[in-house]
């Protein structure tokens, strides 16, 4: 599988249209940064889209979901079975980032790239199981150099898919 796409620059941002942004901001009737992180994403999106007002018209939601290995290690908040669970809850509507895309009119997908525990076929959900979780990287690799490339590959189909859909 070629990945040379990871190395390949995106398109430059338009700095003119971030300095226009940023100047309208000024003109706003706020305390200047008093939107916080919200005036920078604002600044990002007009220099990605070459003008002073970016639209965000079309939003995608992503979620990928796997079991990771050093879970066996204590390191996680919850157990792993709660994974799967977690699954299910975002393809019923119930979790917190299925109302966000339900609220915002945001397409949600949720890509299982390895739950131990199999939630069987559900709607909105594609299963590109690379297999039961990672190994814990304490003792081996977390995933072969194939699973590495079959995630980056479902990243990347998760992208085109957004994008076709007008996300």
């Amino acid at each position: 599988m070629n990945i040379d796409w990871l190395t390949r620059p995106t398109a430059p941002l338009d700095e003119a249209a971030a300095r226009r942004a940023r100047e309208r901001q000024q003109q706003l009737t706020k305390p200047p940064g008093s939107l916080g992180q919200l005036e920078m994403l604002a600044q990002w999106l007009a220099a990605r889209q070459g003008t002073e007002r970016p639209a965000a018209d079309h939003v995608a939601i992503s979620v990928f979901a796997a079991d990771h290995g050093l879970a066996n290690e204590g390191v996680s908040a919850f157990p792993q079975a709660v994974t799967g669970e977690m699954v299910k809850n975002f393809a019923n509507g119930g979790a917190a980032i299925s109302v966000l895309a339900r609220e915002l009119n945001a397409q949600l997908e949720v890509v299982n790239l390895g739950t131990l525990q199999d939630p069987g076929p559900l709607p909105g959900v594609i299963d590109t199981r690379l297999g039961p979780g990672t190994a814990n990287a304490l003792h081996e690799a977390a995933m072969s150099a194939e699973q590495l490339q079959a995630a980056l590959a479902a990243g990347r189909g998760a992208v085109a898919r957004a994008k076709d859909k007008g996300g």
